[in-house]
């Protein structure tokens, strides 16, 4: 099978369409590999390409690309930034929007990107670390106060990890570790006053009725379990609908369980996310043939310059991917397009985009993969070509 060499962005070398997907050079589907970006951006000009970078989100949200995928934020870890926003993607099938995970400033980055909340159709959580769910019952609970282009009225499914089946160590919640469905009513329970005040005004509604909230437990022939996360797996079926099949294995991120990666199949392309794993078998297998593998992605070396405690670092580097093994990975993975994101360390200050192109050059040619190489930025709009 030909492919395309492996390139990075195009940003260092002038602005690029990014509602025009590249020219097909092979038979397998191909995404958009360029979006404007900066090799290591100041506060000061960090707001004004923030900017640019909406402006140019907004204006690719309308090319009508039946399958797409907008970064919404991609900073690696709880930590917050001033430079990247928290670990969210959107994907429009169709015109339906699906969001994987919620970080930081989700709700302002989907609407950033001009995508419409009456599209939004259903959210998935890979895990439940607060940077992949802090935002996410802010979707709900603030639809619930408006109505009209600004909300939404019909509910949306999500999807996430079920319980663990292990004891909270959090002082004020005893009992068990709660799943996704439980933390959204624990949610809407912390949040009641507000929809409580606006319902009583007729200006408002109930967050709860617009979600229909399923835990994902993996199957039971798996054995997995919260002291065996990620036993080796196929991938089991998770929704599927008119537009769009999701499936999903296991993957092992350190103690979190249940922790997963989710492919979305459709009929103009196929799309996987990581979420947050350590190099596991199991994602190999759920990406085989993809057209677009999204994936996390630490640099060890830039860890030291951050001051950690070396236990901290140490926990990092057996629970996360380092960048060197992503081309192996995507090779193995024969995907056609790779996109780093979830990246650690996130800020420029401390690893330039210009280090990361080169780290993910250098990625997929000791790797063997030669399909296009993306620096996850957010906001990047990557239309993906039927």
């Amino acid at each position: 099978m030909c492919r395309a060499a492996a390139t990075d962005p195009p940003s260092d070398r002038g602005a690029a369409d990014a509602s025009r997907p590249l020219p097909r050079t092979s038979t397998r589907r191909t995404v958009l590999a360029g979006l404007a970006a900066t090799a290591a951006v100041s506060a000061a000009q960090w707001s004004g390409a923030q900017t640019a970078a909406a402006q140019q989100a907004r204006a690719a949200s309308g090319s009508g690309a039946p399958l797409s995928l907008t970064l919404l934020g991609t900073n690696g870890g709880p930590a917050p930034l001033a430079t990247r926003y928290g670990i969210s993607s959107a994907l429009v099938v169709d015109g339906r929007t699906y969001v994987v995970d919620c970080g930081r400033g989700a709700v302002s980055q989907y609407l950033r990107a001009g995508l419409s909340m009456p599209s939004l159709t259903g959210v998935f959580l890979t895990h439940l670390h607060s940077d992949h769910v802090v935002d996410y019952f802010a979707f709900p609970l603030l639809a619930a106060g408006t109505s009209g282009t600004t909300g939404f009225t019909t509910p949306i499914d999500v999807y996430g990890p079920g319980p663990a089946g292990i004891d909270s160590t959090v002082a004020v919640a005893p009992g068990s570790v709660p799943g996704t469905a439980e933390m959204t009513e624990l949610a809407a329970r912390a949040y009641a006053a507000s929809p409580t005040f606006f319902m009583s005004e007729h200006t408002g509604s109930d967050p709860m009725t617009l979600l229909r909230v399923h835990d994902v437990l993996p199957p039971s022939d798996t054995g997995a379990s919260a002291t065996h996360t990620a036993p080796e797996m196929a991938p089991f079926t998770v929704m599927e609908d008119d537009h769009v099949k999701v499936t999903a294995v296991l993957v092992p991120h350190g103690a979190v369980y249940p922790a997963y990666a989710y492919r979305f199949d459709t009929a103009h392309g196929s799309v996987v996310f990581s979420g947050d794993t350590a190099p596991t078998p199991n994602l190999v297998t759920l990406a085989r043939h993809a057209d677009v593998l999204v994936h996390e992605a630490i640099y060890p070396a830039a860890l030291l310059k951050l001051g950690l405690p070396q236990a901290l670092i140490d926990h990092i580097l057996a629970t996360h991917t380092d960048v060197a093994d992503l081309g192996r990975i995507a090779a193995q993975a024969d995907v056609g397009t790779l996109v780093a994101t979830h990246l650690g360390p996130g800020d420029p200050e401390v690893v330039s985009d210009a280090t990361w192109r080169r780290l993910l050059r250098e990625s997929a040619r000791r790797g063997g993969f030669g399909g296009p190489t993306v620096l996850g930025r957010d906001l990047l709009h990557l239309p993906v070509r039927a």
